[in-house]
């Protein structure tokens, strides 16, 4: 078992920037894929960003492309995504998620999730 926290959520103005992190702990695993969805209140979730286990390789959402960015450091077990420019369409609930077993991974089937951090974007 994996445990996903997040951090680093909270209410900023249009055209800020946050930085999000999360911390696994638990079951280690020899490689995993990280990853950052998000969930806005009546829509579905939407992928957001992923950083392969070297962290060489990163893909995003179009939406968040350009502002976005996806990092990891192995040695600490921690994810983060640092958010420019960000838009009252980007407040969402933002969940980190790990794809175990796999040093890259382009879906959006997780294997495990954390419970999320609420970003709130005012215009």
């Amino acid at each position: 078992q994996v445990q996903l926290v997040e951090s680093g959520g909270g209410l900023v103005q249009a055209g800020g920037s946050l930085r999000l992190s999360c911390a696994a702990s638990g079951r280690t695993f020899n490689r995993y894929v990280m990853g950052w969805f998000r969930q806005a209140p009546g829509k579905e979730r939407e992928f957001v960003a992923a950083v392969s286990w070297s962290g060489f390789n990163t893909n995003y959402g179009d939406s968040v492309k350009d502002r976005f960015t996806i990092s990891r450091d192995n040695a600490k077990n921690t994810a983060h995504l640092q958010m420019y420019n960000l838009k009252p369409e980007d407040t969402a609930v933002y969940y980190c998620a790990a794809k175990v077993d796999m040093s890259w991974y382009v879906g959006h089937e997780y294997d495990y999730w954390g419970q999320g951090t609420q970003v709130t974007v005012s215009s």
